[in-house]
């Protein structure tokens, strides 16, 4: 394998070596994201998983205990990039691998009416570059490089082998020429692992950007900890029998400590285990089980051992102060199936295994939340978020003030100066989200008056207190406080039902006007 920190044109070619007369004040943007993680999957959330790098961030900036994404991959990836909700952006469902026919909000690549945070920010000054995992477009034509990044590293599609995926795209834009040069990778070392590859290439963008004082932007996409169940065997080793409890322990555990942080208010009630998910006492493969969480748990320690490679290179380089950085997730934990399915002669974690772990993990890594990634409850849609930024963030601090993955487009715009626009093209659609800058500066915002979701045929709608969820298994609207109840443990449909038909209709008009299909539509898929 190439050393991918700087291989190919590298960055300081693809932008030229000669230092810019404007000396660095913009501040520099880092966003790093994990692939299905749960909302208490890491420690300052209220996991036992060693995250201590993470940990850090949020010692040193704020979190959010009321944070939203859009269910799935593709959808979130599109929103983050854009602000806006992902049916204007044209990934309402997931990416168009066999090029069929498609309405717009549902084609499966990011369209011509909306900018990336990279095609906004590069006429501000600065410098863009990506390492980890796409998914918002197959086409060469919709690639990071065609959307606004300098340089790029990592996977353009979805899941895939840590140790041997199916390719690995590198590439750059030269400076002046803007020759856009992409190179497969389709052979790696025999230590190769996925999320190291991120992280390398991630410390070497970040080497090459420090040698200019311009101002840049670093998204770090990783796929960990998404199926299947590959990790490292120093890193399994320290969780192997950490989770013979079994997940209904782990989930009392987790709620009591999110409860201890602050993050969760007494009164939300642990929701009740999974109707997918059997009691562990009665769980036969209990080994089996361990190993496949302490799997999982590996791939989160690994990827939080690379975020402080990331983090201890923005000292190294003195650029920590004047650096805002984001941390989340893009959906809540996984609950597919993948490959083996409760097969315990098959070992997870090694190259030979293929798997997932499960409908009980899954919702012992959401805790204290129903449900999981596709879902629109709250299991499925809600994230961590760390921000740092000294002199801005006050450290240790959090806030319940409620955000969402449209909200980081307008928050790195306004941070960076950087107006919403380009000189020729399709008229762009307006944004969706808000600046969450007030909220990092200690202040309060005029936040979301309504927030608004489809996936699937899945649907919700939050104003205000309540939120309304449709789960396309069920067909029937749900309601529910979530001020009172976040947790979800108390359908109020039949008890306010007008209510919930003035909150429906307030959905559909949104739906109407974003282009959802109503009907069948583009049906679920495994990435």
């Amino acid at each position: 394998m190439r050393e991918c920190a700087a291989a190919g044109v590298g960055l300081a070619g693809a932008m030229g070596t000669g230092w810019s007369a404007r000396a660095r004040t913009k501040p520099n943007i880092v966003i790093i994201m994990a692939d299905d993680m749960g909302f208490a999957d890491i420690g300052c959330y209220g996991s036992e998983i060693q995250t201590p790098n993470l940990d850090r961030l949020s010692g040193e900036g704020m979190r959010f205990t009321s944070f939203y994404n859009c269910a799935r991959c593709c959808p979130t990836r599109a929103s983050l990039l854009t602000g806006l909700y992902s049916h204007r952006a044209g990934m309402g469902a997931m990416v168009n691998e066999r090029d069929e026919p498609r309405t717009a909000p549902y084609q499966g690549f990011l369209n011509d009416r909306c900018l990336t945070i990279a095609e906004a920010l590069k006429p501000a000054g600065y410098r863009t570059c990506m390492s980890g995992k796409w998914h918002v477009g197959e086409k060469p034509e919709h690639w990071p490089l065609r959307r606004g990044f300098d340089h790029y590293y990592g996977l353009i599609s979805g899941a895939s082998s840590y140790f041997d995926p199916n390719f690995v795209l590198e590439g750059s834009n030269r400076a002046r020429t803007m020759v856009r040069e992409s190179t497969k990778i389709t052979e790696f070392a025999k230590d190769f692992y996925m999320t190291d590859a991120i992280t390398e290439s991630a410390v070497g963008q970040l080497g090459d950007l420090a040698r200019t004082p311009d101002p840049f932007f670093l998204y770090v996409a990783y796929t960990a900890p998404h199926w299947p169940l590959h990790a490292r065997p120093e890193d399994i080793r320290k969780y192997q029998g950490k989770y013979v409890g079994g997940w209904d322990q782990l989930r009392q555990s987790r709620h009591a400590r999110l409860r201890e942080m602050g993050l969760l208010e007494s009164k939300w009630q642990l929701s009740r285990r999974d109707d997918g998910a059997i009691p562990w006492d009665e769980e036969k493969n209990k080994e089996w089980q361990d190993r496949r969480m302490a799997v999982y748990a590996a791939q989160i320690d690994r990827m939080d051992q690379g975020i402080g490679r990331i983090l201890d290179t923005l000292k190294e380089k003195r650029l920590v102060e004047n650096t805002l950085v984001l941390f989340l997730a893009d959906n809540g934990a996984c609950a597919e199936n993948a490959g083996v399915r409760r097969d315990p002669s098959v070992t997870p974690g090694g190259p030979d295994s293929y798997m997932a772990y499960g409908v009980a993990w899954a919702n012992a890594s959401n805790t204290p939340f129903r449900r999981y990634k596709q879902t629109l409850y709250e299991g499925g849609i809600s994230t961590p978020l760390i921000a740092r930024w000294p002199g801005m963030i006050r450290p240790g601090g959090k806030t319940d003030q409620i955000g969402h993955v449209i909200d980081l487009t307008p928050t790195c715009l306004e941070v960076a100066g950087a107006p919403y626009k380009r000189e020729s093209g399709p008229d762009l659609s307006a944004l969706d989200g808000k600046s969450l800058l007030p909220v990092l500066k200690g202040g309060s915002r005029a936040g979301h008056e309504i927030m608004y979701w489809e996936h699937i045929r899945n649907r919700a709608l939050r104003q205000g207190d309540w939120k309304i969820v449709w789960d396309r298994k069920i067909g029937a609207w749900e309601l529910y406080n979530v001020v009172e109840d976040r947790t979800e443990t108390r359908n109020l449909a039949s008890d306010q039902p007008e209510r919930t038909r003035l909150m429906a209709g307030l959905w559909e008009d949104w739906a109407n006007s974003a282009g959802v299909q109503f009907g069948k539509g583009p049906g679920p898929s495994e990435t």
